[in-house]
């Protein structure tokens, strides 16, 4: 048995009973602290915490002293693309000069941009960047990543990007969550037939993931001058049968059919929201009964067996990095709250429309951009967005039993400093699985 002691913290927050694998609404404003306080560590997971000094006398136990410093659970991650081939600066520079995101996706720039470079890049090279990018997000204190595949377009591509996602899963300590996009965009080998594509990914692509259990979940980039909701909704079904739940893209460039889709199939999330409506918050607020009753038996049954660990409904998931590079609207983050409604937030980390996984910058840009309390937006970066992946019951909050995932902090006054010092490095050490992986300096 391992035990490690965490002692001298200044303040431990993000306190939760083990019965809270989100936090709804108002609920989202409150962070729970303790001051002066100690954390033990056994086998990975969060034994006990309380106040009062240095602690117990743990025998054999490795000692970590916070310093003075704030410990809070390590950043959930529930939407990203950080699996990709090379960068896309020049397309920067086309936004820069005016053009927008969906000019350049039909100049041939964009996703498919990313396709061409994946296709001849080696898969060990797929990987060595891939994991270049992990470790800095670690770095940057997130301790749980949904990464997605979306940049192959083709089946022999899109398993090469899943087959990285499993790597990495199996040699960092980073808790990874898998997904498969193969309807990220029509691959250029099926320009003009997109229904054909669909039943590429239906038929073929969807059948080869599912015997190689390479995707935990299943998405599609469901928008204006992309997929439709029918097309939408057949692949959802397709990957039903092998277990994979919905994560959607939706409602990022108009008023798309995105949410409706997403809460009639039970998507864990619907991710973007930046041309959310009225009627999409309502559809949200009635989406924690599970699938519609219109969807099969098979399809129900493993909806229940990839949602162990989550709550029965599907959560908004806002994406501020990507309003922010691409200067669009803001996702209706204040509007979702008012509603009780379980906002998460991610990062999109992308070569395209997001090309950063900091969380923490995430956090300030929800207050700054999006106008939530810190409170509101840390919770939105820990607890939410881990049951945005199914890990609401065992990542996400300072909670006994669940794992060990930490960050420890600089000295700072309080909470609130975190996305007020939206540059300042204020992270000292990172803990997975009980383990430092950074330490200070």
């Amino acid at each position: 048995m391992k035990r490690t002691l965490i002692k001298n913290i200044g303040m431990l927050a993000g306190i939760l009973p083990a019965d809270k694998p989100c936090l709804c609404g108002e609920e989202m404003a409150h962070v729970e602290t303790m001051r002066d306080a100690w954390l033990l560590v056994e086998d990975g997971k969060i034994k006990d915490f309380g106040t009062n000094g240095d602690g117990p006398t743990v025998r054999s136990a490795a000692v970590v002293d916070a310093e003075g410093g704030t410990v809070l659970p390590s950043f959930c991650d529930s939407h990203t693309h950080l699996v990709y081939a090379d960068s896309r600066e020049q397309e920067f520079v086309d936004k820069i000069q005016g053009l927008s995101y969906a000019e350049i996706a039909r100049r041939g720039g964009g996703i498919l941009n990313s396709a061409d470079r994946l296709h001849e890049l080696s898969e060990d090279e797929l990987y060595r960047q891939a994991m270049r990018r992990v470790r800095e997000v670690i770095y940057k204190g997130t301790g749980a990543i949904e990464i997605k595949s979306g940049y192959g377009l083709n089946t022999e591509d899109e398993l090469k990007m899943l087959r990285v996602i499993r790597r990495i899963r199996e040699t960092s300590p980073v808790t990874v969550r898998s997904t498969f996009l193969g309807a990220h965009a029509v691959g250029r080998a099926y320009s003009g037939r997109q229904s054909d594509y669909v039943d590429l990914v239906v038929r073929e692509m969807i059948p080869e993931v599912g015997r190689q259990g390479l995707a935990d979940f299943v998405d599609v980039f469901c928008d204006e001058g992309f997929f439709t909701p029918d097309e939408t909704a057949r692949i959802l079904e397709a990957a039903a049968e092998y277990g994979m739940r919905p994560k959607i893209h939706g409602q990022e460039l108009a008023d798309s059919g995105g949410v409706e889709v997403a809460v009639a199939h039970g998507a864990l999330s619907v991710d973007h929201l930046e041309s959310m409506t009225e009627r999409d918050i309502d559809l949200l607020r009635q989406s924690d009964s599970g699938p519609s009753s219109t969807n099969s038996v098979s399809q129900t049954k493993n909806y229940e067996l990839c949602t162990m660990n989550s709550e029965l409904r599907t959560i908004p998931t806002a994406l501020p990095g990507t309003s922010f590079f691409l200067n669009m609207p803001f996702a209706p983050a204040r509007k979702m709250i008012a509603a009780g409604l379980p906002l998460a937030t991610a990062s999109d980390y992308n070569p395209g429309s997001t090309p950063s996984g900091d969380m923490k910058f995430v956090v300030s840009l929800a207050c700054i951009k999006m106008r939530l309390l810190p409170e509101e937006a840390i919770n939105a970066a820990t607890i939410n967005t881990a049951a945005a992946m199914g890990l609401g019951r065992t990542h996400g909050s300072i909670t006994r039993g669940k794992v060990a995932n930490l960050i420890i902090t600089e000295p700072i006054p309080s909470l609130a400093y975190i996305p007020y010092a939206y540059t300042q490095p204020i992270i000292s050490r990172v803990v997975l699985n009980g383990e430092v992986v950074k330490n200070a300096g």
